[in-house]
């Protein structure tokens, strides 16, 4: 699966580490419906280190059509909750 990171580049992420991204969006997402700004901020951070600790980046000038389009470090509740699916933003 090719996973985006908005402001980052694209990683390559076998489809076996998607239970542990799940386990923390699901955190992300209680996080973000309780309003715990703190827990929002530090569950971001740890799947996005996840996803480029587990997945291989792809070389710069490489252009894939991404699977799964993850927001930038920085982005604050409203931008993800805009960018949010029925089970958060990692399918499954």
């Amino acid at each position: 699966m090719i996973v985006r990171i908005m402001g980052e580049g694209q990683v390559e992420l076998a489809d076996g580490h998607l239970a542990e991204l799940n386990k923390l969006d699901d955190e992300l997402l209680a996080a973000m419906e309780s309003g715990d700004q703190d827990g929002f901020r530090r569950t971001l951070g740890a799947l996005l280190e996840a996803v480029r600790r587990l997945g291989t980046p792809l070389p710069d000038d490489s252009l894939e059509p991404s699977e799964l389009i993850l927001p930038a470090p920085d982005a604050t509740l409203e931008e993800v909750r805009a960018m949010l699916r029925d089970d958060g933003l990692i399918p499954g």
